[in-house]
């Protein structure tokens, strides 16, 4: 449900951690650079005819969840190398949902330090908010499933990359108070794991390091060999013997396989079912064990992350049934490949047996979404704001 405004600390309520600076623009001639020219111009004529004070209203046009504080940081750190002062009134502290159209936050200063910052600051507060409620919706449609931020790779730099871990870390954060969800225990980076209480990024082998092997088999003997005190993920879908090769690693590694140090990663793509199904079999597949998900209308998506090719409830279940069939019941399934929001709902419904979650592009999913928009709404602490806009007039 909604939550109403608060006026609770920029840090709010979420995980700490320190912002990498470097990687944001904080030098005049950076901030010059990169900020849209009539900004630039604005402020020139705001210096030549007077300064004012001027209160910007911070919003978006759709529900998010608040994530300012990366925003608020480089705001406070621009204030600090500008020698002045920024008032921020935070309305919905980090990890509170906000509805569209509802100002986030206002923040107050001189015209002439503010002007030329708005294109950056929107640019630091947009993406990663609606991040947070991409997280958080994940987290949520399957609440005892662990997640894993695989986002860097899918990310335009290292700024981006960082928004992103940090949002992810936010949506969690908030799906661990309201559902209990376990969240995202950690990302695939070194330089963000620290969002997620973590030393260093998490991860085994990728599929790179399976062709270089030879076999799966042989991967896991290097990684157990090169990694002995370390959990080994397999990831089983190369030659497309996903079941085969997944129950020769667990005999080859058996005491990893009985302590739970050893767990299989699915990211079979989607031009092909995992071995052993097909179209009949896969419905037979999620027939057996959750029976309700296959009842009523579902849509051509739905039915594809039930029942389809790649990585589907199916898959999940199918590889469940052939561990345990062996005795490998604590051997784990990690599930990757086009994780949304809405696939996790429907794996939810399938009761899908997926231990981890692996998700990356689906963090930034809707760009088009993420732009925040602003607009001052106070000059010299008089309203004004154009017209259309006044909802955005500070109550």
């Amino acid at each position: 449900m909604p939550e109403g405004p608060s006026r609770k600390s920029p840090e709010g309520e979420g995980p700490r951690a320190t912002t990498r600076m470097d990687r944001w623009p904080t030098e005049e001639a950076d901030i010059a650079a990169w900020t849209d020219v009539y900004f630039k111009k604005t402020r020139k004529a705001v210096e030549r005819f007077g300064d004012a004070e001027a209160t910007y209203a911070v919003f978006m046009r759709r529900p998010v969840i608040s994530a300012p504080r990366l925003a608020i940081e480089w705001l406070r750190q621009i204030a600090r190398n500008r020698d002045t002062s920024f008032e921020i009134d935070l309305r919905y502290a980090e990890g509170k949902w906000v509805g569209a159209g509802e100002p986030l936050l206002y923040v107050t200063g001189r015209l002439s330090h503010l002007a030329d910052l708005e294109t950056l600051l929107l640019q630091k507060l947009g993406p990663t908010c609606l991040a947070a409620y991409n997280a958080y919706s994940m987290c949520a449609e399957l609440p005892k499933t662990a997640f894993l931020a695989m986002d860097a790779r899918h990310c335009a730099g290292a700024e981006m990359a960082e928004a992103m871990a940090y949002a992810a870390s936010v949506g969690s954060d908030r799906a661990r108070r309201k559902v209990a969800a376990v969240g995202f225990i950690g990302n695939a980076t070194d330089a963000t794991a620290h969002y997620f209480g973590q030393d260093g990024g998490l991860g085994t082998m990728p599929h790179a390091f399976i062709g270089y092997a030879g076999s799966t088999l042989r991967a896991a003997e290097m990684f157990d060999e090169t990694f002995p005190d370390e959990p080994m993920t397999v990831l089983v879908d190369y030659f497309a013997r996903e079941v085969t090769d997944a129950l020769t690693c667990c005999r080859r590694f058996p005491k990893r396989a009985a302590a739970g140090n050893l767990a299989v990663r699915i990211d079979t793509p989607g031009g092909r079912f995992i071995e052993g199904l097909d179209p009949p079999e896969s419905y037979a597949v999620v027939e057996r064990n959750a029976p309700g998900a296959l009842r009523g209308y579902r849509t051509d998506d739905e039915l594809r992350y039930l029942v389809g090719p790649g990585v589907s409830a199916a898959a999940i279940w199918r590889m469940r049934e052939c561990l345990d069939a062996e005795g490998f019941d604590k051997v784990k399934i990690v599930a990757s490949s086009g994780f949304s929001p809405a696939k996790c709902r429907l794996m939810a419904e399938a009761k899908a047996p997926v231990d981890v979650v692996g998700t990356g592009s689906y963090l930034p999913d809707r760009w088009s979404e993420t732009y925040a928009t602003a607009d001052i709404v106070e000059y010299d602490g008089v309203p004004r704001v154009k017209v259309g806009r006044e909802f955005l007039l500070r109550k």
